[in-house]
């Protein structure tokens, strides 16, 4: 008797966690929708074979190319894992671009928000020989009803196609809408 109540215990127990690091999950990305600053991002033409795989729609943006020869300080040893710190401020036709861009912390400062990349591993020929590092924010897919990717594909490959997103405090984005010619698409809710 006691071993199966021990049991049962156990299993509420582990089914609580589960529920409370999903609940952290998901709030994570809420808070940021909810509370984040908001950017309207460029996207970019993305090769036609890699379009859309299934029902999400591959995304890249204007901000995810920078000119190793505009990133500010000391550059982290080739193959070790880093992060890079772009600002960006508004540009003059309204969408965000990058103005400064650090594997160092950058400080705030008012009218600009800094994203910070995903991590990743640069190697010396990147930094060397190609003069732009390719870098990801976490925002470079967005899922959509199936058999509706298309028009945006089309869009896109127009330059048609932007993204509204937020921002957090701490430099990390999420996608609040995808929109065509201006007007939004989709919409993300916030749960």
């Amino acid at each position: 008797m006691i071993g199966t109540k021990a049991f049962a215990a156990a299993a509420l127990l582990v089914s609580l966690g589960q529920t409370a690091i999903l609940g952290y999950m998901i709030e994570g990305r809420a808070s940021i929708l909810r509370s984040g600053t908001e950017v309207l991002l460029k996207t970019a033409p993305v090769d036609p074979r890699d379009l859309l795989r299934g029902d999400y729609v591959i995304l890249t943006y204007d901000i995810s190319t920078i000119p190793t020869t505009s990133i500010a300080g000391a550059r982290p040893e080739a193959g070790s894992p880093a992060q890079i710190n772009v600002r960006l401020k508004p540009g003059p036709d309204g969408y965000w671009i990058v103005s400064e861009a650090s594997f160092d912390r950058l400080s705030g400062e008012a009218g600009s928000v800094v994203l910070v990349s995903q991590p990743m591993a640069i190697n010396d020929w990147e930094w060397s020989n190609a003069g732009n590092l390719t870098v990801a924010y976490g925002i470079e897919t967005f899922y959509v009803p199936e058999g509706e990717g298309k028009p945006i594909e089309d869009g896109r490959n127009q330059g048609r196609v932007s993204v509204a997103a937020r921002v957090s405090d701490d430099g990390q984005a999420q996608i609040r809408a995808l929109m065509l010619d201006g007007e939004a698409l989709y919409e993300e809710p916030l749960y």
